[in-house]
């Protein structure tokens, strides 16, 4: 039975690109979208039949001991197709076992302008009585093939996750020959941390980008037979539990996108579908760059104080720095325990601390937006709770863990969800706040693992995963015009569904290392086109070296050494710039956190005719210059590249940009600068 499913899967998949990739087109390396309205795709095709050939399907659990190719076939089978807009179509399969009232629901979206199609699936039970054991759910569970007399091997592209360090979001590229296996596996129920749940495999003359949505423990397994398949499976790290009367729970979300061309044209793919359907629109608009302001004189102590906000705030304006949105990081709420000791790891508390704010929030904010900062931002931890705080000691019963460490607001009690949706709402409410910052400074798994019984491992992580989405949705719901930032330690909850609702205005809990800087932005653009970090330093090299969409400003504003004058200057570049990071991204150099080495990179906007290059020379680079060969460009046309901080400028061929490069000349060491391009018209017979 697996093998006619494994021929099948094989066989549908590769048909993938004829029948999606109609709505994207590669030419010289620049992607081009082009629409489709036909609501048809792979998911549609291999389930168009009756029953939907259950062997056939793209993924696999266990039923009371029977594989899921076999359990299915017993099932009553139906399947209901809509469309849901003008770029959606959803396919549901509905599978339902009448002796045990177990009823599996698949629901899959197929996207109509690009490559892409995602599913989860449903278990529900609609009986009276337990289930038999689900067990080793496999929302994904495919298989890829490649032709036998091709030269090329698979060759897998994926990333280090965030380990706070500088080589977080670094890049690898590991091939698959015959009889390789390799696993992947989020640590300690961080999605993203030490691994990253996203994949680009290569072969042949394309590929495929796979994700797995789901901020907890998930696990990934790529296996290659002695031939030329390559077997795929991905999921929750433990599944092995009963359902219970009428109760319902959810797989990890998978996401498939099929690609032609290299592995950066995949990349690119993706970014644009990021930016198409993932990336979230506040008030219903597109996210634009965007400036934060922070009082950096209170860090690293966080006591902030109603007097040195609005200071901080007015000396901003002083110099002509105003930024779009004014950050309170933790600092405001009630963190002194029944010792003294004051810190934000004594969270559960959420009452504001009235002896530094003794009339709440609401005066910084209104005092930043008198000044001309129209938005601001602040910083909860909801789900870790200290011992002795007010969640620990009124309600003990919401909380899941060990005694005597931090325990875990359990967000699949509803009480415990109301509740943390109400104090949150209200608190940014009475602020008039209008971005919700959240952080997640532990490991949730022992939380969710501790006391669970044999026959329903992986059934809390599920309820606290679907409240915590759940959670997010109705905050956002509360106030259209709301954003969320997802910090959790610098960068350890960006899976797929995390990033529908949020963005990660703070990346990576490694902070003002240029090197670092460099090495993230390299790592993490290819993947995910909006972040932020910050900057405490008005040092050119290192500013630029923190230039990201979101540019938080932490300066200590009372410094003397600061020369606010260069200080303007690069947030005048910074401006020029940004409006190019929803562009294509193309790496320019290698990888390397070497002292010695040179890194570059290029946002390409071919809808716009014009990009900008940024690049660094390390401190102990022995060389002025380095060439760099730009992509996606037209050809037959001339551009005009202006260097962004001297205003030179130089003309060249589209031809000669993608040939031989051009000269990128840095006399600091360490030096940096920025080159933006606009295409001027069709280059000139020669």
């Amino acid at each position: 039975m697996k093998q006619i499913s494994t021929l099948l899967a094989i066989i549908l998949l590769m048909m993938l690109p004829a029948v999606m990739t109609r709505s994207v087109e590669v030419q010289n390396n620049s992607v081009q979208l082009v629409q489709t309205s036909e609501p048809t795709g792979w998911f549609y095709n291999i389930t168009k039949e009756k029953g939907a050939r259950p062997a056939s399907l793209p993924f696999s659990f266990i039923c009371n001991g029977q594989h899921s190719s076999e359990w299915l076939a017993g099932c009553e089978f139906s399947r209901s197709a809509k469309q849901l807009d003008n770029s959606r179509h959803e396919i549901t399969l509905v599978y339902s076992d009448k002796l045990t009232g177990l009823t599996l629901r698949c629901v899959a979206v197929e996207y109509l302008d690009f490559p892409t199609v995602e599913w989860t699936l449903h278990f529900r039970n609609e009986g009276t009585a337990d289930t038999p054991i689900l067990e080793n759910i496999q929302p994904l569970d495919l298989n890829f093939a490649r032709q036998a007399d091709a030269k090329d091997e698979f060759l897998l592209h994926h990333a280090r996750g965030s380990v706070s360090g500088p080589n977080d979001y670094e890049p690898f590229s590991k091939p698959l020959p015959p009889e390789t296996k390799c696993q992947f596996d989020a640590l300690n129920g961080k999605p993203s941390w030490g691994e990253w749940p996203y994949y680009n495999l290569e072969w042949g003359s394309g590929g495929a980008i796979i994700a797995i949505g789901w901020p907890g423990s998930w696990s990934s397994r790529f296996t290659r037979n002695a031939g030329t398949q390559l077997h795929i499976q991905a999921g929750q790290q433990k599944t092995h539990f009963r359902l219970h009367p009428q109760e319902e729970v959810r797989s990890p979300l998978i996401v498939v996108q099929r690609y032609e061309g290299d592995w950066l044209a995949g990349q690119n793919i993706w970014r644009r579908w990021m930016w198409a359907h993932i990336i979230p629109r506040p008030g219903g608009k597109m996210l634009q760059p965007m400036t934060g302001g922070f009082d950096g004189y209170y860090f690293p102590d966080l006591q902030i104080t109603e007097k040195g906000e609005k200071q901080a705030i007015d000396r901003y304006a002083e110099e002509r720095l105003l930024p779009d949105c004014w950050w309170v990081d933790a600092g405001w709420f009630q963190m002194t325990d029944a010792k003294g000791v004051s810190s934000f790891w004594n969270a559960g508390t959420w009452d504001i601390e009235t002896k530094r704010l003794p009339d709440g929030l609401r005066p910084v904010f209104d005092h930043a937006k008198s000044k001309g900062i129209g938005k601001g931002i602040l910083w909860f931890e909801p789900e870790r709770v200290a011992p002795g705080r007010w969640l620990s000691e009124q309600h003990p019963e919401w909380l899941s863990g060990r005694e005597g460490q931090y325990k875990l607001l359990n967000l699949g009690n509803p009480e415990a969800w109301d509740w943390v949706t109400n104090m949150v709402d209200k608190t940014l409410k009475d602020a008039g706040i209008t971005i919700y910052r959240e952080d997640f400074n532990f490991g949730p798994l022992d939380c969710w693992t501790y006391n669970e019984p044999e026959d329903r491992q992986g059934i809390n992580e599920i309820k606290h995963v679907t409240g915590h989405l759940a959670f997010w949705k109705e905050l956002l719901k509360r106030d259209p015009n709301r954003m969320i930032d997802t910090c959790a330690s610098g960068g350890h909850r960006l899976d797929i569904e995390t990033l529908r609702l949020s963005v990660p205005l703070w990346r990576s809990d490694c902070s003002w290392d240029p090197i670092g800087m460099q090495c993230i932005t390299y790592g993490l653009s290819l993947w995910v086109p909006y972040q932020g970090t910050g900057v405490v330093s008005d040092d050119p090299y290192v500013m630029r070296s923190d230039m990201t969409p979101f540019f938080l400003m932490s300066w200590d504003m009372n410094r003397k050494d600061i020369d606010f004058d260069r200080l303007r200057k690069l947030m005048a570049e910074w401006h020029k710039i940004s409006k190019y990071y929803k562009g294509d991204f193309y790496p320019l150099s290698a990888y390397s956190l070497s002292n010695t080495a040179w890194m570059a990179w290029q946002y390409n906007c071919p809808e716009d005719n014009a990009g900008m290059v940024q690049v660094f020379r390390r401190a102990d680079s022995p060389y002025i210059s380095a060439q760099f060969v730009l992509k996606g460009l037209d050809a037959s046309a001339e551009y005009r590249v202006v260097n962004a901080g001297t205003g030179s400028s130089s003309v060249y061929t589209g031809k000669k940009l993608m040939g031989e490069g051009f000269t990128a000349s840095i006399k600091a060491m360490p030096g940096a600068t920025t080159y933006i391009y606009t295409k001027r018209q069709a280059a000139k017979p020669r």
